[in-house]
C-alpha cells in the first residue's frame, strides 16, 4: 500500500510505519502539500484543482490514484483537508477533510467534518484514513 497526504503532513504514514512488520505491505507516501506537488508528483489535474480545489472529493480521488500508480500498490489511501486554524471558508470549513481509497475495482471517498484544533483535526483524519482501510479490507 501507498498513502497521499496533504493536512496531515504524514501523520497518516508514520501512524501505519508504527506497527512492526509494516515494511511487507508499505511501499511509501507523499506528503504533497501544495497544489503544484499533487500536480507534479501525484498527477492530479489541473482541472481538477482548478475546479474542485485543493480540499475536494475529487481532488482526494484523484490523490489516491495517483499514488497507487507512483508506487504500483494494490492499495492506496489520500488525505486532503483544512486542518486550521485558519484557512476555512463558509463553504469548506476549517476541520474539513475528504479521505480517498483506490484499489482494483475500487474507489471510495468520505468526508468529514472535525471540530477540534489543528492537532486533533490532522488525528482524527489519520485515524478516519485507517478506518476506512480496515472497513475496506473487511468487507
Amino acid at each position: 500500500m501507498a498513502v497521499a497526504e496533504s493536512c496531515t503532513g504524514g501523520l497518516l504514514g508514520h501512524r501505519i510505519t508504527n506497527a512492526s512488520g509494516s515494511s511487507a505491505y508499505f511501499q511509501g507516501g507523499v506528503v504533497s502539500y501544495s497544489n503544484e506537488a499533487k500536480e507534479r508528483i501525484l498527477a492530479v489535474p489541473r482541472e481538477t484543482l482548478t475546479k474542485h480545489g485543493a480540499v475536494s472529493e475529487e481532488t482526494a480521488l484523484a490523490m489516491a490514484q495517483g499514488v497507487r500508480r507512483l508506487f504500483s500498490t494494490d492499495i492506496a489511501l489520500s488525505v486532503t483537508g483544512i486542518a486550521g486554524p485558519a484557512g476555512g471558508t463558509p463553504e469548506k470549513p476549517v476541520g474539513l477533510v475528504y479521505i480517498g481509497l483506490a484499489a482494483e475495482g475500487a474507489i471510495l471517498c468520505e468526508k468529514h467534518i472535525w471540530s477540534g484544533d489543528r492537532t486533533e483535526n490532522k488525528e482524527r483524519s489519520a485515524e478516519a484514513a485507517l478506518e476506512l482501510l480496515l472497513k475496506y479490507l473487511t468487507r
